[in-house]
């Protein structure tokens, strides 16, 4: 006899967390979501005129969702400002808003909508994920009332928060993350008093969850990854491309790399804004990722993924990021040094001149080695060995150390730092490493065309981030990204 209508979606999570108990791997998925804008206000629309653009974008985020599923996905993750956007001010989002409540309140919103009060973008999200089955990962915004007793408490009487929420098969909110670390124009938006460190088990493994900049930060996400040893990440993010070093599929490729954790990275895809770049990313590199800035179309990507990557046999040993530099008191080759800004930090830079060499450059307490060997050395183009060790931000300072083998935009060396796209070198082979002072290091590869190179190097043991076989494509640079959280 066939199970009743009602019986249906139990019965499809019974299936579908047996097939996963059953299996070290599972299916992710992320979207990168061309997000409907509203129109630029300081003023308040009408709560229905604010759901009428949700409900767009929702439109868009369900068909993706139905399709993950279809295709087997265990999980999606959708990106920051995916429903609503990020044209307001602190007045002007609050029709936007629901009240998110805690997840220890046991609720299925899609069956129960009114149990918190007004909630249809919740509830609808709980019916995509019980609908189809999978867990489905969004982000939107929380409001919680306050009055005077609470010294903290914002003039207007609310804090308004940057949420992720997570709905499981059944449509069950079984997680919500308030945005500790807001970037500079997130004015609408208030700072939780405290980082808050989220995490929830799945048949497939331990998850843990935070928002864009996060990622920069020790808490919540290195607390995350060292202290919850969860197995995945879900990070929805609205993340502008900055060359050299962080471009979305750059660094959060090697954020997963360095951290040696899953990461599923959706994006928002706006190419005015230069916000492009999502993908599954693993310990030994990406599994599949996107990078579109000529086209405005969204786009879905699924990858399968190991479900405990730490018992993995292709699991990465843990890396001393300094062994070999520290070893080697001062490579022999020219190093006239100048200084170049990326963004606004100086750098020391040292010119390769020749076809192949061995190079140091140090500043502060860094000291970055390279030894390379270029295909064809051009005369049309220029490429340094840098080195930074210092504070960036300017609001919020953070420490960085980088060590990066770095293309010029041309021969003029006051360009060099300055963001480039395109290169026509390839490398027969390079060799890089530095004297950090810290463990937590990201290594990056950027080829021309601003595309990943999976597979084609490796870290070894001591450090050194070494190309396999050279580089089938023209190089961009080639970086270890290191972070001194201590010193921010």
């Amino acid at each position: 006899m066939l199970p009743s209508k009602a019986l249906l979606p139990a019965v499809v999570f019974a299936l579908t967390a047996l097939q996963a108990l059953a299996s070290d791997t599972f299916m992710a998925a992320v979207y990168e979501h061309a997000v409907i804008l509203p129109d630029p206000s300081e003023e308040p629309v009408s709560p229905s005129d604010a759901l009428a653009l949700m409900d767009k974008n929702m439109d868009v985020l369900e068909a993706a969702i139905k399709e993950a599923a279809q295709q087997g996905a265990h999980i999606i993750v959708t990106p920051e400002d995916g429903i609503y956007g990020w044209r307001f001010t602190r007045e002007s989002i609050y029709p936007y808003l629901e009240d998110i409540p805690d997840p220890m309140v046991n609720w299925i919103p899609c069956t129960d909508p009114s149990r918190f009060g007004a909630a249809p973008v919740q509830k609808r999200l709980s019916c995509m994920a019980r609908n189809n089955s999978i867990y489905v990962v969004a982000n939107i915004g929380d409001k919680k009332p306050c009055d005077s007793s609470d010294a903290s408490c914002p003039a207007d009487g609310r804090y308004q928060y940057n949420t992720d929420v997570v709905f499981d098969t059944q449509g069950k909110l079984v997680a919500r993350y308030h945005k500790y670390n807001l970037f500079r124009g997130e004015t609408q938006f208030n700072y939780p008093k405290e980082p808050e460190v989220v995490t929830f088990e799945t048949p497939f493994g331990k998850f843990g969850i935070f928002t864009c900049f996060d990622i920069l930060f020790y808490e919540p996400a290195v607390v995350l990854v060292n202290k919850m040893q969860v197995d995945t990440v879900l990070f929805p993010t609205a993340w502008m491309n900055v060359l050299p070093f962080l471009t979305a599929i750059e660094f959060h490729s090697a954020w997963a790399m360095g951290m040696r954790v899953n990461l599923l990275s959706a994006n928002t895809h706006n190419t005015s804004m230069a916000m492009t770049g999502s993908g599954l990313f693993t310990p030994e590199g990406p599994a599949t990722y996107h990078y579109d800035s000529a086209t405005e179309e969204g786009h879905l990507l699924l990858a399968e993924l190991s479900t405990h990557p730490r018992l993995s046999p292709t699991y990465p040993p843990a890396i001393n990021w300094s062994l070999y530099a520290a070893s080697i008191k001062k490579f022999p080759g020219e190093n006239n040094t100048f200084s170049g800004a990326v963004r606004k930090d100086i750098f020391t830079f040292s010119e390769l001149r020749h076809k192949d060499g061995n190079y140091t450059v140090c500043q502060g307490d860094l000291c970055c080695h390279l030894v390379y060997q270029m295909s064809n050395k051009r005369k049309d183009e220029v490429y340094v060995l840098g080195a930074f060790d210092g504070l960036h931000g300017s609001h919020i300072k953070y420490h960085w150390q980088i060590c990066t083998l770095l293309k010029c935009p041309s021969t003029n060396l006051s360009t060099c730092g300055e963001p480039v796209e395109t290169a026509q070198t390839k490398f027969e082979m390079f060799s890089l490493s530095g004297t950090f002072g810290t463990s937590y290091i990201f290594p990056e590869v950027l080829y021309s065309e601003v595309q990943l190179a999976p597979g084609e190097f490796e870290v070894l043991r001591d450090g050194r981030l070494k190309s396999k076989c050279g580089t089938s494509k023209p190089l961009i640079t080639v970086t270890l990204f290191g972070r001194l959280y201590e010193k921010d």
